[in-house]
């Protein structure tokens, strides 16, 4: 007998419920034209017949017994995992609620200031963490960058348009310039475009995008939102970086009443091995998602050396093909 507790889900966090749930002394039960016949020992009976009580006798030998438990606790316990995941949420949404409503002197004074690094562990502590030395060396590293973005302006100037079109203007200024550094290292030191873009610039757009994949990977329960960060800067940066570049150079040639010519180059070799690796990584992360692993991100500590270690191999033999098929080491397409 399957028996089905319905319970109502209010939406609200609760601590550990139970509640118990009695099996009481079954009964057997005729259904007969007039009315329910309930044959219990304690029920006055009419006198039958022989053949009835045949009948009887053999029902009751199959009649259903009480046991030796008859009566369950049901506990229904707190989700923690839940738990700490609403804690965040209304620390992060109080914090946005800050953010959206300081002002410039506010960013910039956060900006000098020295804050200790996040860490799950001291959430539930309630303390106040000190800065640690690595915190004071970090912030001294970037304070020029905290200070330099602190210029962009509060999300309640405009409700938030202004400080949505002035990030994307300002991180374009920095993806250009991180650009022409490379270049010109490059330059310095003897490398080829082709491999100071695989390399240094390649280093210097991704970077930022995996360490911001990495928060939202802990802010997220599903990282859903790592996943879409991951594959939607990339997509930006090739077909929006490359396609805008390429439309004004070809309109510019247009009106001057010549082609645009692209040399292709290593392109070609290029994507074919970046497409191979790709596939070899979308395999490895379906591989992930087998129960003993559980995912594609996080699992057990040795599924993740492992599946660092393979991603990591992967980019470093992308940049020697690349390396040498520039240096025409061995055969392009």
């Amino acid at each position: 007998k399957t028996v089905e507790i319905r319970v109502i889900d209010d939406e609200e966090y609760e601590k550990n419920k139970n509640f118990f749930i009695e099996i009481g002394e079954p009964r057997l039960v005729e259904m007969s034209e007039k009315k329910d016949l309930v044959l219990d020992e304690n029920e006055e009976k009419q006198p039958l017949t022989s053949k009835e009580e045949e009948e009887r006798r053999i029902a009751e030998m199959g009649r259903p017994v009480l046991g030796e438990h008859s009566k369950l606790e049901i506990i229904i316990e707190e989700s923690y995992e839940f738990k700490s995941t609403v804690d965040k949420l209304i620390k992060k949404t109080n914090l946005a609620l800050v953010v959206g409503t300081n002002s410039w002197r506010e960013q910039f004074i956060e900006a000098i200031t020295v804050s200790a690094g996040d860490d799950d562990d001291d959430d539930e502590c309630g303390e106040e963490k000190l800065p640690s030395c690595f915190d004071y060396v970090m912030h001294f590293l970037t304070v020029f960058w905290k200070v330099f973005f602190a210029f962009v302006p509060p999300t309640d100037y405009m409700n938030g348009w202004a400080c949505f079109v002035v990030s994307i203007l300002m991180i374009g200024l920095l993806t250009a310039f991180i650009g022409d550094l490379a270049s010109h290292f490059g330059c310095t030191i003897g490398l080829k475009d082709s491999v100071t873009a695989v390399v240094f610039v390649a280093l210097g757009t991704s970077v930022p995008d995996t360490f911001a994949s990495k928060v939202a990977a802990i802010q997220d329960q599903y990282a859903d939102a790592s996943i879409g960060n991951v594959t939607g800067s990339n997509a930006v940066n090739v077909f929006l970086g490359i396609g805008v570049a390429w439309s004004i150079a070809a309109i510019y040639w247009a009106a001057q009443g010549q082609p645009f010519k692209v040399q292709p180059g290593t392109l070609a070799f290029s994507v074919t091995i970046f497409t191979i690796f790709a596939f070899i990584s979308v395999g490895v992360l379906l591989y992930r998602r087998r129960p003993e692993i559980g995912g594609e991100l996080g699992g057990p500590r040795t599924a993740k050396l492992v599946t660092s270690a393979l991603f990591t191999l992967l980019w470093l033999l992308y940049i020697l093909f690349s390396s040498l098929e520039a240096y025409c080491h061995i055969a392009g397409f």
